[in-house]
Parts: C-alpha cells; sequence; structure tokens
C-alpha cells in the first residue's frame, strides 16, 4: 500500500494503526531508525568487507563489530535487531496515544494492530523462504523478523491499552525472570538443566520439539518460540520511552529520564550477564536488558540532538531511509543492488588495490539503495502496512 508523507510508516516500526490519526513524529525517531537501517543497506558491509585489508587496527575492530558471535558474547551488530524492536515500540506509543485520544475503541486498534502482524508474518515468511514452495511445509522456515516485529508489537499494544508505564515494566521483570528460570530450571532430555550450549539448552530442545517447519540453526532456531517471550520486552520498554517522549516534561528531564535508565539497565545487563551470559541467539534476559539500555541512550542522543538542540540537516540522509524502510528491507531481499553496482561501477574501482573492490562495490550498492528511497522520497512514495 501506498501513502503520503503525513501518513508516513516503515517497516520495523510499528505503523500508524488508525488511518484517520496522524499523531506528531519525532525527526529523531526517524533519523534513528534510517542509521540501524543504514548498517543493513550497505553500511555495515563495506566497513565489514575492509577487515584485514587495511592495517589498521581499528578499522578491524570496526569490522569485528559488524559480525555476530558465533554464540556467546555481544558485538554492535547485536544491537541492530533489538534497535528495531524497541523503536517499533516508540513509534506505537505514538499511533495509539492518538488513537486513544481521538476516542477510537480499543477493539478497533486491536484490529489494527491484528491485522498488521498478519501481513508483516506472511511477508515474513516470504523474506525468508524464497522462492516459497507452499506444497513442501516442512521445509518452510516460520521463525521470521517480520513475524516477530509484528507479535512484539501486537502484545504491546494489548499492554499499553490496559497497563500503566510501571505496570508494563513489572510485566518485563516477570517475563526475563521468568525466561530466566525456564532457562535455568527446566531439565533438557539428555542434557539436564541450565545447559546453555549450542545443542543442549532449552530453546533448541523447545524447537525441536514444538515448532514446525525448517529451524534456522538446525538443532534451533532463534526467530523460533521461547525467544519471543524476551524478544517482545524491547517493545513494550519502547513504549515506555515514547510514552515519555509525548509527556509535558521538559525536555531536561526527558533527556535525563532516557540516560539514566539507560545505563542502570546496561549496567544491571552485565551484571547480570557474569552468571546468564549476554546472547542473542537466544535473546537472554541480559541481552534485553543491555540493548534496551542501548535503545534508550541513542534515543537520548538523536532525540537531544535533533529535536532538542534543533541540528536538523545532517539527519536527512538518514531520514530518507527511516521513513520508507520497509521499501528498502523488502527491495534488498528481492534486487541485486550489489551486482548492479558491479555493472555501474566496476569500471571505476577496478583501477583500486584489488583487496578494496568488495568494499568498494557494498559502497556503490549503499548509493544506489539510498537513491532509490530519495526518488521515493521526492515523489513523496512510503510504503505502509
Amino acid at each position: 500500500m501506498v501513502t503520503d508523507v503525513n501518513a508516513g510508516s516503515v517497516p520495523l516500526q510499528t505503523q500508524e494503526v488508525v488511518s484517520s490519526v496522524k499523531p506528531k513524529r519525532l525527526l529523531s525517531i526517524d533519523a534513528l531508525r534510517g542509521f540501524d537501517m543504514l548498517l543493513i543497506a550497505g553500511g555495515g558491509a563495506f566497513i565489514e568487507r575492509l577487515h584485514g585489508k587495511t592495517g589498521l587496527g581499528w578499522v578491524d575492530w570496526l569490522g569485528d563489530q559488524l559480525t555476530h558471535p558465533a554464540w556467546h558474547g555481544f558485538t554492535f551488530y547485536d544491537f541492530i535487531f533489538p534497535l528495531f524492536l524497541f523503536l517499533s515500540g516508540v513509534s506505537l506509543s505514538f499511533s495509539l496515544q492518538a488513537g486513544v485520544e481521538k476516542g477510537v475503541e480499543k477493539s478497533v486498534l486491536y484490529r489494527k494492530v491484528f491485522r498488521r502482524f498478519v501481513i508483516l508474518y506472511l511477508l515474513g515468511i516470504l523474506d525468508k523462504n524464497i522462492p516459497l514452495d507452499l506444497f513442501d511445509p516442512a521445509h518452510i522456515r516460520y521463525g521470521t523478523v517480520l513475524g516477530r516485529i509484528g507479535l512484539a508489537t501486537l502484545v504491546a499494544t494489548v499492554l499499553f491499552l490496559n497497563f500503566s508505564w510501571k505496570q508494563r515494566l513489572y510485566w518485563v521483570a516477570g517475563i526475563l525472570l521468568a525466561y530466566y528460570a525456564a532457562l535455568f530450571l527446566i531439565p533438557v532430555p539428555g542434557f539436564g538443566s541450565g545447559d546453555l550450549s549450542f545443542e543442549g539448552n532449552l530453546v533448541g530442545w523447545f524447537d525441536r520439539t514444538f515448532m514446525p517447519g525448517r529451524l534456522l540453526q538446525k538443532t534451533y532456531d532463534e526467530l523460533a518460540l521461547l525467544t519471543q517471550f524476551p524478544a517482545l520486552c524491547l517493545a513494550v520498554l519502547g513504549t515506555v520511552a515514547g510514552e515519555l517522549l509525548q509527556s509535558d516534561r521538559s525536555d531536561r528531564t526527558k533527556l535525563t529520564y532516557l540516560v539514566a535508565p539507560g545505563l542502570y539497565s546496561i549496567g544491571i545487563g552485565l551484571l547480570w550477564s557474569l552468571h546468564f551470559p549476554l546472547n542473542k541467539h537466544l535473546w537472554t534476559s541480559p541481552f534485553i536488558l543491555v540493548t534496551a539500555g542501548m535503545g534508550l541512550l541513542f534515543v537520548a542522543l538523536f532525540y537531544g540532538i535533533i529535536d532538542v538542540l534543533g541540528y536538523r540537516k545532517w539527519s536527512f540522509f538518514f531520514k530518507v531511509i527511516g521513513v520508507n524502510s520497509i521499501a528498502v528491507y523488502l527491495a534488498y531481499r528481492f534486487i541485486d543492488f550489489n551486482h548492479t553496482s558491479r555493472l555501474l561501477f566496476e569500471g571505476f574501482y577496478r583501477h583500486a588495490p584489488e583487496p578494496y573492490h568488495e568494499s568498494l562495490n557494498a559502497l556503490g550498492a549503499l548509493a544506489l539503495v539510498w537513491t532509490f528511497l530519495y526518488i521515493l522520497y521526492r515523489h513523496k512514495i512510503f510504503v505502509k502496512i
């Protein structure tokens, strides 16, 4: 579906759930989402492919930060998807609050968000299984990025409309503690309880036992069943941050209430990780706290610079990506920008040293993606669900 700039929407944020309601948009949120998507749309590949080729230690360190650890551990790249979920909660709070203020019934809001969940889930199935063979359901992967976003925002909607921000924090605490207890106390056949290894963890056993279709890692799937519970906490926490941004508090107070809890969350998560490791594959409870804390700090940084201090021009590059991220997310799946970049730019970068060719090609692909999104932006074409 195509809409205009006033309705605006993106894939990895919760779209406006009532078409007649047009809540205030914060440029900082669009820009931060664009920054996040940039790392998927070629920006991360450009740096990652420079690893080991420049002789510069800081470049290699950046390259390492743009790859996922094999199991336990944490890199900046692990933060990308959690930030999507967190920002979806921030945007959700704006949409729902606008609907409430307009007197829209809860049942209407529920239907809109549920419909969006179904559409995102189906798009996710297509995204993760192309070419999709509907006649071979046993080999379809049912755990998807888009499906997780849709489910997280659906649950966050129910909690937002029925519980205060403090009560939502209790829900998050309860979910994270219950997940922690489950992984350490429930015995896995053949491995026992508290086994967090790749083969013996509870998440993998639960997926193998109850999840239909194909599992990404064969013995488990990080986007399947049990990990939905801690992951949705990020969207719920995002609604708390979004509610704060909409409050009548001063900008200074808002920034304080973003930064201080962000630091506390990271600190608690790091302490907890001494016993319950940071692990994106398992979406461990400390991993949720650390990434939620980072989300708060990044929102504070972008909000402070763009919406409080008014330094807005530099954010346009990211805004173009952020307001149309569903287009770039799906286009990157179905359009081979790397191949097009090679066709258009290889005649130029072939004169550079050969080890840099892949990085320069990734940079060319990023330029093509941004140009594609800019054309959509100039014509006020914004894809929404």
